[in-house]
């Protein structure tokens, strides 16, 4: 099978990338990926003289550059996407752009070329907030961020492909990722090297917002099962099963680093922030099997062990975030 993945020199695409030739080295998949500010091509130093893979640098905004990759290929796996809540309260505008018209192209191009299947992959943002219970995947979408919306969209965009030309689509939409290789701003890369460089660390308001975690190992496990065997024109969660609230979390980050509270920054709550996230994944494991292999205890003591020792990875890439970082801080009322 010949694979397209997009964003694939990011956080969780490198990580699709580096199992799938791990399964199989004879593998043959090509990476379309921008490499702004997020990606890195490092990330995929592992399988770069792999001869199944292919690199190619563009913006899946780019009719011409996706024609070109797009031709011979079997699966598009679609990771490229603008993902910062807080950037999209900043500026949605790159967020509709490669959100919504990337996926436009992507799908069209798809579409010409006679892809098999395209699995776009999506977040569980995208139904808004949940106060008790879990969502399934028939609950209508209520997204409450120009992220979330953005991502609305673009799964819109790509079911009516499904329903209208007969594109073989399916949709995951995950809980929130955790590992390496994920660029620090997000909370727990954030968290983690801003105390290992003696740091404070930033808790948004009282710190009751829960969010399910989730491995990114186990999180492309299960975007490789649907690629292979999900129903076409349906809509797959994939969870970990820890729900945890950031407070929680804040404080078994600073255990694991050997840190007191004293290093915890109370910060004014992000505009629209949604209390709680919870998806029910009962269809992709009845379905397809899938199961959560990475304890969550053993997966964030082995992360934090990875950025312990990985400085060389994570040090040139956090300038870049400390002041995307100090940017919204400064944009934040007080």
């Amino acid at each position: 099978m010949r694979v397209l993945v997009t964003g694939g020199a990011g956080f969780i695409g490198s990580e699709y990338v580096r199992q799938r030739f791990d399964a199989d080295p004879a593998a043959r998949v090509t990476v379309l990926d921008k490499l702004t500010y997020s990606g890195v091509e490092a990330n995929l130093a592992s399988v770069a003289t792999v001869p199944g893979y292919t690199f190619v640098r563009g913006d899946i905004c780019d009719p011409d550059v996706v024609d070109q990759v797009m031709a011979g290929q079997d699966a598009v796996v679609h990771f490229a996407a603008e993902s910062h809540v807080d950037r999209s309260i900043e500026g949605a505008g790159p967020f509709v752009r490669t959100n919504v018209l990337g996926t436009q192209v992507l799908l069209d191009a798809a579409l010409r070329h006679g892809v098999g299947r395209f699995v776009q992959v999506s977040t569980d943002e995208v139904y808004g907030s949940i106060g008790e219970g879990s969502w399934t995947e028939d609950r209508p979408l209520a997204p409450n961020s120009p992220y979330s919306a953005s991502k609305a969209c673009a799964d819109l965009l790509a079911l009516a492909h499904h329903r209208t030309h007969g594109l073989d689509v399916v949709v995951t939409r995950c809980t929130n990722n955790y590992g390496p290789y994920q660029f620090p701003e997000k909370v727990v890369p954030l968290f983690v090297t801003r105390l290992l460089d003696g740091k404070p660390v930033p808790l948004y308001g009282d710190g009751r917002n829960v969010r399910d975690w989730l491995h990114v190992s186990d999180h492309c496990r299960g975007i490789d099962l649907v690629l292979r065997g999900g129903r076409a024109g349906e809509v797959y969660h994939i969870g970990g099963g820890v729900e945890l609230s950031n407070h929680k979390l804040t404080g078994l980050l600073l255990d694991a680093l050997g840190a007191d509270w004293d290093r915890v920054e109370h910060v004014p709550d992000r505009k629209g922030h949604d209390l709680r996230y919870s998806l029910d994944d009962s269809k992709i494991r009845e379905e397809l099997g899938y199961v959560p292999r990475t304890d969550f205890t053993e997966g964030l003591a082995a992360t934090v062990a990875w950025y312990r020792a990985h400085r060389s990875w994570w040090e040139p890439l956090k300038e870049r975030a400390e002041r995307l970082l100090a940017h919204r801080e400064e944009r934040v009322p007080r």
